[in-house]
């Protein structure tokens, strides 16, 4: 089956109106964290407390993410994100409140923390969906590599087109506006997806009860493999915001990271067109190495124009690595823990992103760009010594996995 063939019978399999609100429900998670930091900052005249605001959010949805990615296993999507999204709204609207009302600083941050724990992560929840909506068809395990490459390629375009409105929204409106976007957005569109009939195939009910444990030695390996990412993505920003900002124009710096997205979304749209034969540990090793190579020219560029190329060819090798990761994380555990496997290794990205960040901060502090951008160069470097060490352990867990559903099907007389 030719990649094309393999996206044409996914949208048939899921319908257009699924993949359209699964994408647009994604974009209040990528509005959150800008829009928190320029609502707060501008209310308070403090960058460092609304970059203390953003962060309290993304470290809080790194927390409640997997929570909900466990409940989820349990009883499936529907109820859970229903919840989430309504809650996520709420929050997002009590933000707004919380900063108009003139409330003390840590307020906000409070505020801030608390919208970030119920907020849905409805990229991963959406990778959940695919194994039982394939289920049954031909070459299945092609087709759920096709919806893993879609699903890569469509959060990178939305953390690209996330900012973008954001500042759209800012500029029309007010900061305020856009979390009001942000919250509307997710009201709508999150509870679409939280109903979609797809949901229903999710939980015990619809998918094969947890038989393994979810933390195992391969799956941390996993998750230091995207924490790494979440460092590059916060070295890299960091990076581009000094640059920018030194050249007199800030608001430069998240268009430069958006070409990020751009490069990624590409990417991993191509990924598809991969031979099968080649495994997803192999393919991750391969681009952990493209991104240390391709990161090494950030520590020589000085312009904007040189940032924004080095990092537009950099986004080249970020989708098709993360596809890799969580292509992984969904065969090396049993099928009753994919929801959390997959939020769980959201979360680490969204730590690596806290932790590159505030590294990238300090050193930028006395250094300037050049040393923020070591961060993005040293998470590359670990995540290659990761993936170029841990190849056996990768490969033996999804044989591991691979028995375990043959066993399943054996038994029970239906293969998934």
């Amino acid at each position: 089956m030719s990649p094309l063939a393999s996206y044409r019978q996914l949208l048939h399999l899921a319908g257009p109106t699924y993949v359209l609100v699964a994408f647009l429900g994604r974009l209040p998670l990528a509005m959150s964290q800008l829009g928190t930091l320029l609502l707060v900052s501008t209310a308070t005249g403090s960058y460092g407390i609304g970059g203390l605001a953003a962060g309290a959010l993304a470290l809080a949805n790194a927390v409640g993410a997997p929570l909900a990615g466990s409940l989820v296993d349990r009883i499936g999507q529907r109820p859970v994100v229903l919840v989430q999204s309504l809650a996520g709204a709420a929050g997002l609207l009590g933000l707004v409140l919380v900063v108009r009302a003139d409330l003390p600083d840590l307020a906000s941050v409070a505020a801030a923390a608390v919208t970030g724990l119920v907020l849905p992560q409805v990229g991963p929840l959406a990778r959940v969906r695919w194994r039982p909506l394939t289920a049954g068809a031909a070459q299945q395990r092609r087709l759920v590599d096709a919806a893993f490459s879609y699903e890569g390629a469509a959060d990178e375009a939305s953390f690209a087109i996330g900012p973008a409105l954001v500042g759209l929204a800012a500029v029309a409106v007010s900061p305020s506006g856009a979390l009001l976007a942000a919250a509307g957005l997710l009201a709508v569109f999150g509870t679409a997806f939280a109903l979609d009939s797809s949901a229903r195939l999710t939980g015990r009910r619809g998918q094969a009860r947890a038989t393994g444990p979810l933390v195992t030695t391969a799956f941390v390996v996993l998750a230091l493999a995207q924490l790494s990412v979440g460092m590059l993505f916060g070295g890299t920003q960091t990076g581009a915001t000094v640059l920018a900002t030194e050249a007199g124009q800030p608001g430069v710096a998240g268009l430069v990271h958006a070409t990020l997205g751009i490069g990624s979304a590409t990417a991993g749209i191509a990924t598809a067109y991969l031979p099968e034969r080649i495994g997803h540990e192999r393919r991750s090793l391969v681009a952990a190495c493209a991104l240390l190579v391709l990161s090494l020219p950030l520590l020589l560029v000085d312009s904007l124009v040189g940032v924004t190329l080095v990092v537009l060819v950099l986004g080249c090798a970020v989708a098709p690595y993360m596809i890799g990761i969580f292509s992984l994380g969904e065969r090396i555990v049993s099928p009753g823990r994919v929801g959390a496997a997959m939020t769980v290794l959201a979360s680490a990205t969204g730590v690596g992103y806290a932790l590159g960040s505030t590294v990238a901060g300090r050193l930028a502090d006395g250094r300037g760009s050049t040393a923020a951008f070591t961060v993005t160069i040293a998470a590359t470097v670990l995540a290659t010594l990761l993936l170029a060490t841990q190849q056996r352990r990768l490969r033996a867990a999804q044989n591991d996995v691979d028995r375990e559903l043959v066993d399943v099907a054996g038994a029970s007389g239906v293969f998934s």
